[in-house]
């Protein structure tokens, strides 16, 4: 029987939202990727190069610290990794969770929330930093509107 943990990380709570419709929808396990230092709103100001935000996306070897770790990674056959758009890629929290665990081999799909920028930058980029390890599926994107069957229809269709 498979398993399926969504792992998200929120800013605004938009995500959040998204992520726990979509584990609610499927009956999947669900995993706050928390920073270990809370952003603040100056360190989310996007306009302010020295936001930590900012410094972060712009420096590729950046992996903030999180809090907490995912218990038994290897139950898990699918990985659903929810986060917002940044500078059209994922923020590099997400590396940093990538990377908290041994997830080699898991079939994985993004879903991102934003406005207006998709998925497909985060997921060239993510591809290409860790190339073959994982299985990759095609994510979506989601305003944070949608309906439990939406999200369900997508997570199912993987």
């Amino acid at each position: 029987m498979s398993k399926t943990l969504v792992a998200y990380f929120s800013a605004s709570g938009v995500t959040a939202q998204v992520a726990k419709k979509l584990a609610s929808a499927i009956g999947a396990d669900l995993f706050e990727i928390k920073p270990q230092v809370p952003y603040t709103s100056a360190d989310l100001d996007w306009h302010d190069s020295r936001s930590r935000s900012s410094v972060e996306m712009n420096d590729p070897n950046s992996r903030p610290a999180i809090a907490g770790t995912v218990e038994d990674p290897g139950q898990y056959d699918t990985l659903l990794i929810g986060f917002p758009v940044w500078w059209y890629k994922a923020p590099t929290i997400v590396n940093t969770f990538l990377e908290s665990a041994d997830f080699s081999g898991k079939t994985v799909a993004l879903f991102c929330t934003s406005g207006s920028s998709g998925v497909e930058g985060c997921e060239r980029a993510l591809k290409q930093t860790y190339g073959g390890k994982y299985v990759w599926k095609n994510g979506k994107r989601f305003t944070g509107r949608e309906s439990d069957s939406a999200l369900s229809a997508w997570a199912k269709g993987l």
